[in-house]
């Protein structure tokens, strides 16, 4: 089983320096009216991890499948809930460029949604996600 590290630190006030223990890091911090609005809050970078981990896992199925992505844009919308002050669902907008068919750009989707460990982290909280995927054929 891999390990994945990580080391918060205070920097001053509320902002918070995140690292991967391979020397990325990224600055959290709260809006302004509680902090100095210097970087995402931890619950906005979880969410750009879900986006992210998205078009990850689309363009690498796409490589193993051999198909060249011409672009790809994933747009999350997220909803928190007032109540549990959590993600409570999620909105994909995808977009897809290429030139296979729609069956091609079908099968990459279901394999994306099968196998992106951040959304199977969503799931397992239970947000309830919802997908719009575009494909353009050039």
């Amino acid at each position: 089983m891999a390990v994945i590290t990580s080391k918060a630190k205070l920097i001053k006030d509320l902002r918070v320096a995140v690292d991967n223990g391979r020397a990325h890091s990224v600055c959290l911090d709260l809006p302004a009216e509680l902090g100095t609005d210097m970087g995402p809050t931890a619950l906005e970078l979880g969410v750009m991890s879900f986006a992210g981990c998205f078009a990850t896992i689309f363009s690498l199925t796409a490589k193993k499948m051999r198909i060249q992505l011409k672009d790809l844009e994933v747009e999350l919308r997220a909803q928190k809930s007032e109540e549990t002050g959590t993600i409570a669902s999620a909105e994909f907008s995808i977009s897809v460029k290429s030139d296979v068919s729609e069956d091609r750009i079908q099968r990459i989707f279901e394999l994306t949604r099968e196998n992106c460990p951040v959304g199977k982290l969503f799931e397992q909280a239970g947000v309830r996600i919802s997908y719009n995927l575009k494909h353009v054929k050039e």
